[in-house]
């Protein structure tokens, strides 16, 4: 922390994350957490609209992401790590409860966060990933498991830190499902670091290590979630099924039209959503 009370860095277990702390200073507190591959620059058009209604946000480089926090093994990035880590930064900036936005994997953590430790949570915005559980349901009984074959090639040693890190595949991949050039240019250059590649994609690796109450616990904290059809990652099944999984006031929100990349791609849809559910709770 600075001198101005800016979190610019927090540590946990010997790991340093770096943060992206802006707005003003006195807001209500939002963490954002970014998916895969990008960190938190992938918040550059929502968090100003975020600070234009008063509120503060904190941005983290997630474990993987950031330079000092990327340690080797594929354990190290089990789910439990994940939410303990932003756990961590909501204790040590001393803002607790907070608004929590996580999107893609980023959202997959938040809704960690939301069931083991709702105590540290005023509210629970999920892009893109739908709750654990509901995922789950998804893969055995839709067509969702052939949107996520990139999850299991994902489990292969060094071929996709290499893949993802050239010019031509990751590039490619990226476009089509979506996202802008200017963006994927953005997310895939910071990739050509072997070790951060390997950190973000020891997130998948991890998958299958997670403990079964981050798969199935309910949440109760009160829910945003928000999909856009145009996902080629995540198809309906799972977002429709999440209602069963929140037990707290829920909000269900489709994005007509918009690819995956919600935050890059539709920020001001995302904010008046976000300002709505934000100040109701």
């Amino acid at each position: 922390m600075t001198g101005n009370g800016r979190v610019t860095t927090f540590i946990r277990n010997g790991l340093t994350f770096d943060v992206r702390d802006e707005g003003p200073i006195d807001g209500a507190p939002v963490v954002l957490l970014h998916g895969f591959p990008q960190d938190s620059r992938s918040w550059d058009k929502v968090a100003p609209l975020l600070h234009r209604r008063g509120f503060r946000t904190l941005a983290p480089d997630q474990r993987g992401y950031s330079a000092a926090a990327r340690p080797r093994a594929r354990w190290a990035y089990r789910t439990s790590e994940l939410v303990a880590d932003v756990v961590a930064l909501i204790d040590q900036a001393g803002l607790g409860p907070v608004h929590v936005v996580g999107h893609d994997w980023g959202a997959a953590v938040a809704w960690g966060i939301a069931a083991e430790r709702p105590d540290r949570i005023r509210t629970l915005t999920a892009l893109s990933v739908p709750h654990p559980a509901a995922f789950l349901r998804a893969m055995l009984t839709s067509r969702q498991i052939l949107l996520s074959w990139y999850m299991f090639a994902f489990q292969l040693p060094w071929i996709p830190e290499r893949m993802i890190a050239s010019d031509g595949y990751g590039y490619r991949a990226l476009l089509s499902s979506g996202q802008a050039p200017d963006r994927a240019k953005r997310d895939l250059e910071s990739m050509r670091d072997r070790s951060r590649a390997r950190g973000a994609l020891n997130w998948y690796r991890a998958m299958f290590l997670a403990s079964p109450g981050s798969v199935t616990g309910k949440v109760r904290v009160p829910t945003l979630f928000v999909w856009s059809d145009g996902d080629t990652a995540i198809g309906p099944v799972g977002p429709e099924l999440t209602a069963r999984f929140v037990d707290g006031p829920y909000t269900y929100e489709v994005l007509h039209g918009v690819s995956h990349w919600i935050p890059d791609e539709a920020a001001e849809r995302l904010d008046e959503l976000l300002g709505n559910h934000l100040r109701d709770h």
